[in-house]
């Protein structure tokens, strides 16, 4: 009924821990982790734990293209920034510039010393690939050796400019020699058909205005804004890169004044006196150019009377006429060409590289098409790439003057 009591005689050996069979420790570990993982909810959670660390490490992985690729981390110095100085009252001043991503951005001038502080070189490179590229590639050597081979005469030639209060106006000369004539670059076709290009909106940022000068081929004609500072040392520039070069006209757009092209802009139905002032304020700002062409302009340009005022002065000067494609069917003409295609009316790389396609379809059909575009960074890189491939596709570069007709 009770319990028998432990007597002395028992041996008390089994209850002497020394006495235990021994086993290994790390038997002893292994059956420790074992009987914890019998435990509810401590497998499952260590489960959930792994899973959670491989999440995060595949999505670094993937968030990170080049994760698994060697890298070099390097420390750019980022370029002071240009002072400007532009025209009081310039209208342009934040106008015809645009940064690489397609933003617009302040607009400046060549400055107001010396062509050698205006275009100062700015430590900077911006890649942009085309469609179809393997990968970047450097400005060719050959672009600015044919630059340098050849300059255009130094301007003003004499007999073709007559001296003013407001700066020297072109005139014909006293043997007939017409600046349309002697400003254009010489050109001979070689019978194949030909393609023209202008950039325009040139002098107001001094960095674009520079690599249009020394990046384009010679044989791209180059417009320049007349509200620019020191317009005429960046015409000099252009024209001993061998660039012939035009300058711009404001004329009135159709939703004048909201967008108004500035002072000087050519009025619709303006008074001839007021009409032939501001030609001829635009006129004599520099000299060495070979023609004129518009900025803007649609509203002016149905002025018939306006039109033909603007036209018969260009004709008593000897200085020709080319427009971006809105003067199309305006009649009169004395030296005169029309564009084909705006190329970068939409502002991306593929956009303008189809426009410039369509310029070579244009002139394989025609024999000669003529395209004009502005000097935004991304016009300027396509277009220096597309001139590179003309002479393979059997296309020949030409200046816009050789568009040109009487």
């Amino acid at each position: 009924m009770f319990a028998k009591p432990k007597t002395a005689s028992e041996p008390a050996s089994r209850f002497n821990p020394r006495n235990r069979p021994r086993s290994g420790g790390g038997d002893n570990a292994l059956q420790g982790v074992l009987d914890a993982l019998k435990k509810p909810y401590v497998a499952p959670g260590l489960a959930f734990g792994a899973f959670v660390v491989c999440l995060v490490a595949f999505l670094n992985l993937a968030g990170d293209p080049d994760a698994g690729s060697p890298s070099v981390r390097i420390t750019l110095d980022r370029p002071k920034p240009v002072t400007a100085h532009v025209d009081d009252g310039d209208p342009q001043s934040q106008a015809l510039t645009m940064d690489g991503q397609g933003q617009f951005s302040d607009g400046f001038d060549a400055g107001d010393s010396d062509a050698a502080s205006a275009t100062a070189p700015v430590d900077t490179t911006a890649v942009i690939t085309l469609p179809g590229d393997a990968g970047p590639t450097a400005a060719p050597a050959g672009v600015a050796a044919a630059a340098a081979a050849s300059p255009l005469p130094k301007a003003p030639i004499a007999g073709l400019f007559q001296t003013t209060a407001t700066g020297p106006l072109p005139n014909i000369g006293p043997n007939g020699m017409a600046p349309a004539s002697a400003y254009a670059r010489p050109f001979r076709s070689d019978g194949r058909p030909m393609v023209a290009l202008v950039v325009g909106g040139l002098g107001l940022n001094a960095e674009t205005t520079k690599q249009a000068i020394e990046q384009l081929p010679p044989a791209v004609t180059l417009s320049f804004v007349p509200y620019t500072v020191n317009l005429q040392s960046w015409i000099d520039l252009a024209r001993a890169a061998g660039h012939e070069v035009m300058v711009e006209v404001p004329m009135q757009p159709v939703n004048y004044p909201d967008n108004d092209p500035g002072p000087q802009t050519l009025l619709a139905n303006a008074r001839n006196d007021d009409l032939t002032a501001h030609m001829l304020w635009a006129l004599s700002r520099c000299t060495g150019y070979f023609a004129v062409s518009n900025y803007q302009g649609a509203a002016f340009f149905k002025d018939k009377a306006g039109f033909t005022t603007f036209l018969a002065t260009l004709k008593a000067r000897g200085i020709g006429f080319i427009d971006d494609g809105q003067a199309r069917d305006a009649q009169g003409a004395w030296a005169r060409a029309t564009a084909d295609r705006v190329v970068d009316n939409q502002i991306n790389a593929q956009a303008i590289l189809a426009q410039l396609t369509g310029l070579e379809a244009t002139a394989k059909t025609r024999g000669q098409a003529l395209g004009t575009g502005m000097a935004f960074p991304v016009t300027l890189a396509v277009a220096q790439k597309w001139t590179q491939s003309l002479d393979g596709k059997g296309i020949q570069l030409a200046p816009a003057s050789a568009m040109m007709h009487q």
